[in-house]
């Protein structure tokens, strides 16, 4: 099963043993396959190198989380309303809904880029249209220049979030690649953690002087822009950093350039035992890229194709981060405070309860690191599911009776639930889509899936202000449902991936749904 072939002959010397041949026999003369060649002079590199190279593109995506938890704290600032003449529910619902749109057009588009110009200057140039978006809303004269700024972070976003799960797939061994996807996760929600404490102090500076009442002033002006202005700053220090970050070595063999794509593997994988590692991952990378080639040549991987031949990958894709989204995680994200002022948590009550429960929904998305590669998959969805739905039921409940221990008993609800998405579908939703399709149709699988997690987005964040002010606590029964839904769809449709390389994903799909039928 070596996927590493020499050439037939009958030396082997230094020289010969240069000369491999991939299964299509094609020779690799033009690869200098010496690994310490290339290595031994660099200091940074194995183990060190794919930690830190995951935690820092995790980063990325913190800048959604801030984005979506940065707009969550200001909407209930006084000064913020003021200075945009009190907007409507509608109005609200729109400004917080649009960045979906813009993210959900940009997933969709952004494939052709990954194919052409690879993963990480992609992710550059969404952290660039990011700080565009982050800085017309810091700077903002009306709700109407507020929203194109909210557009245009969205197609950051959009583009950022379909690009590093891919990229962490890509670059992460099998046996970790659960793990470090989910750091990818947990990345995000200390994004939308710091947002909320951001929002908390700068709360305070409502109370300077006459800010309250003079919204046009200074410190009115201050108390909501800083904290959008600060995520502007994230995203240029991520945007430098960003040039430092290694390429797919999975793209660059797709694209020929064997060499830099084997250099790639050589330093990811220094800290193997095994000394032959990233040759083998190299051939065995290869032979599933000329496969595809074969199966299916580039010029007919279209959009058609995809849906067609994959029609249960796409299902099972899209399922898992629209699903993630309509099980309710953004009602409380992007409304918490609203969510909490319902309950009856007032001013910086509200504020500071958000700011609590994202501690501890940044907590929660640790333990996957952990078990996602021990436990698998499924297991996690389903649990996690199954505590969400208890969670959100109560909640109606207890709202519905709207006693004295309500607000404590919808905010420890909340901090549960909260908790319970982080450590599932939260981190799982992101990883399964990069990992069921082939390279061939990756980037567009990646692409579709995303674009469902941002409709579905767009759907919750317009809908959530609307039905919280005409129906209340009946609101919540909608993700409940949702969640008993998708413990169905984990059941029957999702085969386990754990512990698998992303090249024999197609095994483990054909002998699932073998099982399945009759």
């Amino acid at each position: 099963d070596d996927p590493i072939k020499y050439r037939a002959d009958d030396s082997y010397d230094d020289a010969s043993l240069q000369h491999f041949t991939d299964a299509f026999g094609n020779r690799y003369d033009h690869v200098d396959f010496d690994s310490k060649r290339y290595t031994a002079g660099l200091s940074f590199k194995g183990t060190r190198l794919v930690y830190f190279t995951s935690v820092f593109v995790s980063l990325f995506v913190s800048l959604f989380g801030y984005e979506q938890g940065v707009c969550s704290g200001i909407l209930t600032f006084v000064t913020f309303n003021s200075y945009f003449k009190h907007p409507t529910a509608t109005q609200i619902g729109l400004v917080i809904s649009i960045l979906e749109i813009g993210a959900m057009v940009s997933s969709l588009l952004v494939a052709q880029l990954l194919d052409k110009f690879g993963r990480k200057r992609t992710i550059l140039l969404g952290t660039l249209i990011f700080i565009i978006g982050g800085t017309l809303q810091s700077f903002a004269g009306n709700l109407w220049i507020f929203g194109v700024g909210r557009v245009l972070s969205g197609f950051g976003v959009g583009i950022l979030s379909t690009m590093v799960p891919s990229y962490q797939c890509e670059i992460s061994p099998s046996e970790e690649r659960g793990k470090l996807v989910c750091v990818e996760f947990s990345g995000n929600i200390t994004g939308y953690a710091l947002s909320v404490w951001v929002d908390y102090f700068c709360y305070f500076i409502q109370n300077i002087g006459d800010a309250r009442t003079k919204p046009h002033g200074f410190a009115a002006q201050l108390s909501w822009r800083l904290p959008l202005f600060i995520q502007v700053v994230i995203a240029l220090v991520l945007l430098v950093g960003g040039f430092f970050i290694v390429e797919s070595p999975r793209w660059l063999l797709d694209v020929d350039e064997d060499q830099k794509g084997l250099h790639v593997l050589l330093l990811l994988y220094d800290s193997d035992r095994d000394p032959n590692k990233a040759r083998s991952e190299f051939f065995m990378i290869k032979n599933s890229i000329l496969s595809e080639r074969v199966a299916t040549p580039k010029r007919e991987r279209s959009w058609r194709l995809m849906l067609t031949k994959y029609t249960s990958r796409v299902l099972i894709a899209c399922s898992a981060l629209g699903l993630a989204q309509l099980n309710g995680i953004n009602i409380i994200s992007y409304y918490a405070p609203m969510v909490f002022e319902q309950a009856g948590f007032n001013d910086s009550n509200a504020l500071l309860m958000t700011g609590i429960n994202a501690l501890v929904y940044l907590a929660s998305t640790i333990p996957p690191w952990f078990l996602v590669d021990r436990w698998g998959r499924k297991p996690i969805l389903v649990s996690g599911a199954l505590l969400m739905w208890t969670c959100l039921s109560l909640i109606a409940v207890v709202m519905y009776l709207n006693r004295g221990f309500t607000p404590l008993m919808v905010a420890l609800l909340v901090i549960i639930y909260n908790a319970s998405f982080g450590y599932s579908w939260g981190p799982i939703g992101f990883l399964i889509p990069p990992e069921v399709y082939p390279l061939a149709v990756r980037s567009k699988g990646v692409s579709l899936s995303t674009a469902t997690n941002w409709l579905a987005n767009y759907i919750v964040g317009q809908l959530t202000p609307i039905l919280q002010e005409r129906i209340g606590w009946k609101m919540y029964l909608f993700p409940a449902g949702s969640c008993l839904v998708s413990v169905f769809v984990v059941l029957m449709f999702y085969p386990e991936t754990k512990g698998l390389e992303l090249e024999n994903i197609d095994g483990v799909f054909k002998e699932f749904y073998a099982i399945k039928s009759p």
